[in-house]
């Protein structure tokens, strides 16, 4: 398997390398001499927006992967805010995953960045905590899917620009799965030691799937006018008549975007979907001659909208690879979801320079670092794309593609290529 293929599959988000680890560093690490400080970027839709974090326990599932507990969750909503609202900005990641993050970001699998280099505690997000919601008709609900091992709060520039645009974002992370969960309280679950055979990730697959659907029917409790959080902590004013669970979406990156497809093949509450740059197989084939496992999403197709939006990379040899239905000695999952998907569908490439990561929150934070990451390092993470065209291009899209299919407003982006984004192809 080609090392830029292994990271489609396993999409290890930014905390790359931080799950192969049985644990976290229990010492705190010794600072660097200057941090960095980080700065997410402006928002480009109509609202300001609002965050709130839920605590959701699954009484009637046993947890996949510590049975003797119930199945919990820690989800973000970001959603459309009464703009006269006034609070304080959400941080972009607690102190105690702002630890986490920097422990994948010193991996030399990553960017090998001395722990300490970043100020996480200045660097907040553009969402007013617990304010109320924004007045007006109920707003689509999407639910979002981080790569395999990554943190919901990882993919911060894109969630959060999706909800100014309109829509109620319901971020996921996956307990045991992603590299640490926080709870409230301060208590951290972290990953168990991921085997990456085709049995643990059907398992894992299956578990996103069952947590996908699940934060389905708790956001349909808070339109009746429950609260379902464990510790019951009031909800955001206006949060139930906000939610139009008549017209939901899912996306999400790398291993994400294929739980987006495979929950949408089970639960026909999801109208629409985007796979963001992730194989659709639980084994995928390379190298030639190994298992080939597709998902049933892969199989069967979806006769409702679905869009794929790949990356470029190299193999490591140094040949170009470039992530479409095209190329089916790449990946063989997207050729064969393109021929049996029923709906409508586009095949997107994000070019010029890009990688896997550039998905992730990565494409924000590494151009901040300056020359704490080595030229190497950065082209290896985010590519040689200038990161500010690749993420517009990015929320455009996605913006767009939701706007025409839980909307019904064609903003007509998808008629052809855009001088707007030359990094974006059309495959198809």
């Amino acid at each position: 398997m080609s090392s830029r293929h292994t990271r489609v599959v396993r999409g290890s988000a930014l905390v790359a390398g931080l799950t192969l680890v049985g644990g976290l560093a229990t010492t705190a690490p010794a600072l660097a001499a200057e941090q960095a400080k980080l700065a997410v970027p402006a928002l480009t839709g109509q609202y300001d927006i609002g965050t709130t974090d839920l605590h959701l326990v699954d009484q009637a599932r046993p947890d996949p992967w510590k049975p003797e507990r119930r199945r919990e969750l820690m989800v973000t909503v970001t959603y459309p805010a009464d703009r006269f609202a006034d609070g304080p900005r959400a941080p972009w990641v607690s102190p105690a995953m702002g630890a986490v993050v920097d422990q994948g970001l010193a991996s030399e699998d990553s960017l090998g960045l001395p722990a300490g280099s970043i100020d996480w505690t200045s660097a907040k997000r553009r969402a007013e905590v617990g304010v109320p919601t924004a007045p007006g008709a109920p707003k689509p609900v999407v639910l979002f899917s981080p790569g395999f091992g990554g943190p919901r709060e990882t993919y911060t520039a894109l969630v959060d620009d999706l909800a100014s645009r309109g829509y109620v974002v319901v971020s996921l992370s996956h307990t045991f799965e992603s590299a640490a969960v926080e709870f409230p309280g301060g208590r951290l679950e972290t990953a168990l030691s991921p085997e990456f055979t085709p049995e643990f990730m059907k398992k894992a697959l299956d578990v996103r799937v069952g947590d996908s659907r699940f934060v389905l029917d708790q956001l349909a409790k808070i339109t009746r006018g429950q609260n379902p959080d464990a510790e019951n902590r009031p909800l955001p004013r206006g949060l139930g008549w906000s939610l139009d669970l008549s017209k939901v979406g899912a996306y999400g990156h790398s291993y994400g975007g294929f739980t987006a497809g495979e929950t949408m093949v089970h639960d026909r509450r999801v109208d629409a979907g985007i796979n963001l740059d992730g194989a659709m197989a639980t084994a995928s084939g390379n190298p030639p001659g190994s298992a080939y496992i597709p998902g049933e999403v892969t199989k069967r197709g979806l006769d409702r909208p679905f869009m794929l939006m790949g990356a470029e990379g190299v193999d490591e040899t140094g040949k170009p690879l470039q992530h479409t239905h095209r190329t089916p000695e790449f990946d063989r999952s997207w050729a064969d979801f393109w021929a049996n998907q029923r709906g409508w569908k586009r095949d997107l490439l994000l070019s010029g320079g890009s990688t896997h990561m550039a998905y992730s929150d990565l494409q924000t934070v590494v151009p901040q670092l300056g020359s704490r990451v080595t030229p190497e390092k950065r082209v290896a993470a985010i590519g040689t794309i200038d990161p500010r065209r690749s993420l517009a291009a990015q929320r455009d899209y996605v913006g767009a593609f939701f706007d025409l299919h839980l909307k019904g407003r064609d903003r007509h982006l998808f008629d052809g290529e855009s001088p707007l984004h030359p990094n974006i192809d059309f495959i198809d």
